[in-house]
């Protein structure tokens, strides 16, 4: 059974709501649809899914800490999602560098880290997207994050810390990518 299409169907349902954000939302995936070669095929579906449901914890009847990926992941948890795409969700993007400033990691804890290509594909999809699901650079997204952020804002201090980690993600997806196509 495919995930992708119910991700889909729910993220719609939850997130067109926002309007930009559901731009930002349908940006990212159509971004993963173009990074599935990063991941082992039996893995696209999964990579698909997190992508389409990554921002849910944005949606006022989702959220309640104010967290987005904890949110999310909770509301998927509860829905009964697979583990792993609950997991993609509560860690996507350096979720846990941003639960640490926020002193929520003990919550997040509650989710195990999904390390490896699955991971790195969805952080470099969320990452090249913008706002509003334009494409951009790793660099070009990053300074747009930082600049809706005053620097005492630990959304700012997040990115900050985690942007070299989180571009060795990109880099390891766009490694993986040319490998599987060259």
């Amino acid at each position: 059974m495919t995930l992708a299409a119910p991700a889909r169907a729910l993220a719609e349902t939850l997130v067109a709501p926002l309007g930009r954000r559901w731009e930002h939302v349908q940006g990212v995936a159509n971004r993963a649809s173009e990074l599935v070669d990063a991941v082992d095929d039996d893995r696209r579906d999964t990579l698909l899914a997190a992508a389409w449901l990554h921002d849910i914890g944005y949606a006022p009847e989702v959220g309640d800490t104010r967290f987005h990926p904890l949110d999310g992941a909770r509301y998927l948890r509860d829905h009964e999602w697979p583990e792993e795409i609950v997991n993609l969700v509560a860690h996507h993007s350096g979720a846990r560098y941003e639960a640490a400033e926020r002193g929520m990691s003990d919550e997040l804890a509650e989710f195990p880290y999904q390390d490896g290509p699955v991971m790195d594909a969805l952080v470099t999809a969320d990452l090249t997207t913008g706002p509003s699901g334009e494409r951009l650079t790793y660099d070009e997204r990053i300074s747009e994050i930082l600049r809706r952020y005053s620097p005492d804002h630990p959304v700012h201090r997040t990115w900050t810390e985690a942007a070299p980690i989180l571009r060795a993600s990109v880099e390891r997806t766009e490694f993986r990518v040319s490998a599987r196509s060259a």
